[in-house]
């Protein structure tokens, strides 16, 4: 049954993304139209683990209304048209930008019924919204069927005119009132009254209490317009997105920029180790212990890297010395949202750190880079590997090493827990990319924390993924240990560089490391309980530690990892 399930789902996941690629280019398409219809169908036939109860249609999903709304514009429940668009100057009018609470993209609220957002990061980025946009409107539907009495002409009932009441805020409400409307709230959204209260609690903040009846108000009113027809709700591709996604726009720009302050530092030609990963631990653990004024003792002080995540005032001292002590910060402007740190090896003092016995001498240069996000990450690795002209003359990035350390979804272990990938697969097509890994198992002995080894999926969106189809992945012979967003876009941009274009020499070495942000496989683990906090900090830590250990090795020793 399972394996039945878990093709069906691979089905549904490969015609989803067909189903919206064809919209993409086509340009627009109505949610309650036969296109909009489609998607949603597709997506309650996968029927993901992170939307929860998305398939009841008398409960709506609470959970995942969070999950998906701290990642789509505040105000969009409101917004009737959404138009997806690329960095098209909105920025120079009078609107503000609306940033999401996890999601780095500007959105711009362009009237009462119309909200804009800007896609800088390729297909992957359309293909979430796009995901999100669909639970949302299915929601929504869920939300109008519940509050309005459809052969009554579309009648609210008694619940949906008390909230709102509330969200009109014309009259004050009494707590004990509040409380009513709350008892009618969970009535209506199928959820007991524990549930919305918390649900309530964790919506609102001491500026917009009630906005959890806000959202539930909102959605049903705009969905309700659907289907009086009065106004339909449209999602549109401007045709700036559609010419430039796939051309590596933006990516192209961020690689230049890289490379120029690479040259102006006279860098270009030592050897180079690529870090995609967060901003703060590598520097921490450079830089840490001598900002901080902090004696390095014999064990790593994971306190010390949990107290500078905790405290702002830390962070910003750790970073003020380390750019007094040469680290250059790159503030992306290229769109791609990628910032980045260069740190010249030949200037850091390593007496004052968990290196101090690496004896190393060579005059490396260590490129730290944030995240990119699914498909980006191809498009980044595969610009910044490319040889670059400055000058008249042409140079070749003198790559020796590229490690990638990130968050992933595990399966077999829980949050915190570290993958040691052996290679790449893609989801649904079952492409793969073997290689090499120089961090191996034996690097991640600890009592605290468990690793694993294994292949991992390179899932074509997060929130796709259901439990028979992480089953199918995890038991049968592919034997997966987890399932991230952007490992096989590095590799085939990795290996497409190194042995196919010859843009850098093919004897680098790889390190590919990822800590469980959380386990989709276990009830109350998966993304949309929450993330990791401080519990994250150990397991970050300890791979940058690896990751750098090797990188510091490489200059006394050959790594046999080569692939």
């Amino acid at each position: 049954m399972t394996n039945s399930r878990a093709r069906e789902t691979t089905e549904a996941i490969e015609r989803l993304y067909i189903s919206m690629r064809h919209l993409f280019y086509r340009g627009f398409f109505k949610p309650s139209g036969v296109s909009g219809e489609s998607i949603r169908s597709l997506l309650k036939t996968i029927n993901p683990e992170i939307y929860g109860t998305m398939s009841v249609p008398s409960k709506l999903e609470l959970d995942g209304l969070m999950y998906v709304l701290d990642r789509l514009p505040e105000g969009i429940e409101e917004c009737a048209f959404i138009h997806l668009t690329s960095d098209e100057g909105f920025d120079k009018g009078s609107f503000e930008p609306i940033v999401p609470k996890k999601r780095r993209r500007n959105c711009y609220r362009i009237d009462e019924h119309q909200m804009n957002i800007e896609v800088l990061l390729g297909r992957s980025e359309i293909y979430d919204i796009l995901t999100h946009l669909t639970f949302l409107f299915i929601e929504a539907d869920k939300i109008r069927n519940l509050a309005f009495i459809q052969h009554e002409n579309w009648k609210p009932t008694r619940a949906f005119k008390i909230i709102e009441e509330v969200v009109k805020g014309e009259k004050k409400f009494s707590r004990r009132e509040k409380e009513v409307a709350l008892i009618h709230l969970s009535s209506l959204i199928g959820r007991t009254f524990d549930e919305t209260l918390n649900a309530y609690n964790t919506f609102g903040d001491d500026e917009n209490p009630d906005r959890l009846f806000k959202i539930i108000y909102h959605l049903g009113k705009v969905s309700l317009e659907d289907a009086k027809e009065s106004r339909e709700r449209e999602i549109y591709f401007s045709a700036i997105l559609k010419e430039r996604v796939g051309h590596h726009y933006f990516g192209e720009k961020w690689a230049n920029k890289v490379k120029e302050v690479l040259f102006e530092n006279n860098l270009h030609m030592r050897p180079l180790h690529i870090i995609s990963a967060n901003m703060h631990s590598v520097k921490n653990m450079l830089y840490g212990n001598d900002a901080l004024k902090k004696k390095h003792s014999k064990e790593v002080d994971y306190k010390l890297y949990g107290d500078i995540s905790d405290k702002k005032e830390l962070r910003d001292k750790v970073s003020k010395y380390a750019l007094e002590e040469g680290l250059i910060h790159i503030h992306d402007k290229s769109g791609s949202n990628i910032d980045v740190q260069i740190i010249d090896l030949s200037k850091v003092d390593l007496k004052n750190t968990p290196f101090n016995d690496a004896k190393f001498t060579g005059d490396d240069v260590i490129m730290v880079f944030d995240y990119a996000f699914g498909e980006q990450a191809f498009e980044v690795m595969d610009e910044l590997l490319r040889p670059f002209e400055q000058k008249g003359e042409v140079y070749m990035m003198k790559v020796k090493s590229v490690s990638i350390m990130g968050k992933a979804g595990i399966l077999s272990g829980g949050k915190g827990d570290i993958m040691i990938p052996t290679s790449h697969i893609f989801e649904g097509t079952a492409d793969n990319y073997p290689f090499e890994n120089a961090l191996k198992l034996d690097d991640f002995k600890d009592d605290e924390l468990k690793a694993f080894e294994g292949p991992m999926i390179t899932v074509l969106g997060t929130s796709l993924q259901n439990r028979d189809i992480l089953q199918y992945f995890m038991n049968t012979s592919w034997k997966a240990i987890g399932l991230e967003m952007e490992g096989a876009h590095y590799q085939k941009a990795i290996q497409v560089a190194s042995k196919i274009r010859h843009h850098i020499a093919p004897d680098l070495f790889v390190c590919y490391a990822y800590y469980a942000s959380d386990n989709p496989l276990e009830t109350g683990s998966t993304l949309s309980s929450g993330g990791l906090g401080l519990t994250g900090v150990k397991p970050t830590y300890l791979i940058t530690l690896r990751i750098l250990e090797k990188i510091l090795q490489s200059g006394k020793k050959e790594i046999s990892a080569k692939k």
